[in-house]
């Protein structure tokens, strides 16, 4: 018994050391990553969820303002190697796993780091980085560790714990709101599994609850930095941005002749075609149409849109954050009326964009990477509904489930504002392929389960047959 604890902690040292190792290093290679959007974080600005800003701030208080920077960089190395150590870890114990699979799953934690380094177009090792992604990778294996804490022990204690990072994870970046949803789907399963039925509304009441807490502590946040009683503005522009993308001339006859909405249509539409910022420039392929939407969304947002929205509000003599205010409310006034004239060309786009997404999930997209991601999302759907025909209370199907459908919420709604980069779609890269991996370890187990059964009824036969001769 106690040859077998000490193995066990001989393996969690030598898992944590190469963590370690690696993050720490990549540090010392490679040292703090400072970017466009970095001062925004710094500056607690206003477009700007409150989690990430605060971590900041008090790394500046620990460390002082001319380390603090580096401080919270070497924070959030650290805290990634103690969501991924914790989580590897479990997945070790629940299924079993050899030394050699727990490496594997290891590497593939490693993985979508290095993709985002040495092989995205991005070129950054985002735990180095002043950006909330940074933050948000170890808050998510967190918030995974939970989640299957609670699916597979059920106890409401790992079921606090995971609503309770899923709720971080959504004061950090806003796209993450979609674990707050998973959650509820999650804590669902478990009702049904536990046959609650009755109960079955508690999670959604709960998380009403919590997406109210989560506005409300948005509205204190931005009234005690700004002097505003307000959430964070600019969502609406991001969204209106691909619909002026998908709009023709005539879609602007929805405005009134001398409204407002008006003359900012005519003028986004007349500067969007000049810059060809529109769908009409986006060639004929699906990749060439794709590809180009994402290369001018941000053209078209910062060049156009909110180049002019600022111009407009900034002339009525009004602050920064009156500004933002109002540009918001507009783009929600032209949303309203635009999107069902054009919404044909939106789906359009906004499918084309989820596509990317889907592909940027498990790979990159590259004209021939992208049926191979295709066939792997195709293979782990066909495997799970192997190995759960084999196997009902499969632990490995669970875990793919909550890959397949964090990847889809997150896909979905993160191209409703934007485009899907790489560092937005990173969070599913790993589990995807972890599930995969541990569908895969199942389904052999599974097979050889079947065979040493098979072998041993033949044997048996074989001694009875013996025996009446």
């Amino acid at each position: 018994m106690n040859a077998i604890i000490n193995n066990e902690r001989k393996r969690s040292f030598v898992i944590f050391m190469i963590l370690l190792l690696f993050f720490l290093g990549m540090f010392a290679v490679y040292g703090l990553g400072v970017y466009n959007d970095s001062e925004q974080y710094i500056t607690m600005h206003i477009h700007r969820e409150p989690l990430y800003p605060l971590f900041l701030l008090l790394c500046r208080k620990i460390a002082g303002e001319s380390a603090g920077l580096v401080f919270s960089a070497l924070i959030q190395n650290i805290l990634t190697v103690l969501g991924i150590f914790y989580l590897v870890r479990y997945l070790q114990k629940n299924f079993s796993l050899t030394i050699w699979g727990e490496l594997i799953l290891l590497i593939l934690e490693l993985l979508p780091h290095l993709v985002t380094k040495y092989v995205s177009a991005l070129g950054i090792f985002l735990e180095n980085s002043i950006m909330s992604e940074a933050l948000c990778i170890p808050l998510f294996q967190f918030f995974l560790l939970f989640t299957l804490r609670m699916l597979f022990e059920k106890k409401k204690s790992d079921a606090v714990c995971s609503l309770a990072f899923a709720f971080l994870l959504s004061m950090t970046r806003g796209q993450m709101m979609t674990t707050i949803l998973i959650w509820m789907i999650a804590a669902g399963v478990v009702l049904v599994m536990q046959k609650q039925y009755r109960k079955l509304a508690v999670p959604l009441l709960i998380v009403v609850c919590v997406f109210g807490a989560r506005s409300l502590s948005v509205h204190v946040y931005n009234y005690f930095v700004t002097g505003y009683f307000m959430g964070n503005t600019y969502g609406k522009v991001n969204t209106l941005t691909n619909v002026i993308y998908a709009c023709d001339k005539e879609d602007g006859e929805v405005f009134e002749e001398d409204s407002e909405e008006r003359a900012f249509f005519e003028l986004f539409y007349e500067e969007a075609d000049a810059l060809t910022a529109s769908y009409r420039y986006a060639g004929g392929t699906v990749t060439e149409r794709a590809a180009h939407l994402e290369d001018y969304h941000d053209i078209l947002k910062f060049q156009v849109l909110e180049a002019h929205f600022s111009r407009y509000y900034f002339g009525l003599d009004t602050d920064y954050y009156t500004q933002s205010s109002l540009s918001d409310a507009m783009a929600g006034k032209m949303l309203r009326k635009l999107l069902p004239e054009c919404f044909g060309q939106w789906l359009y786009d906004y499918l084309l964009l989820c596509r990317n997404g889907f592909i940027r999930s498990i790979a990159i997209v590259h004209k021939w990477i992208n049926p191979a991601a295709y066939l792997l999302y195709f293979a782990a759907a066909a495997l799970s509904v192997i190995v759960c025909r084999k196997n009902r209370k499969s632990r490995a199907v669970y875990v793919m489930g909550l890959a397949l459908l964090f990847i889809i919420a997150n896909v979905c709604a993160t191209s409703l504002t934007i485009m899907c980069l790489s560092r937005y779609m990173i969070y599913g890269f790993s589990l995807f392929y972890m599930a995969l991996f541990l569908l895969i370890v199942e389904w052999r187990r599974n097979t050889a389960g079947h065979a040493k059964e098979a072998g041993g009824y033949l044997d048996k036969k074989k001694m009875r047959e013996r025996d009446g001769d």
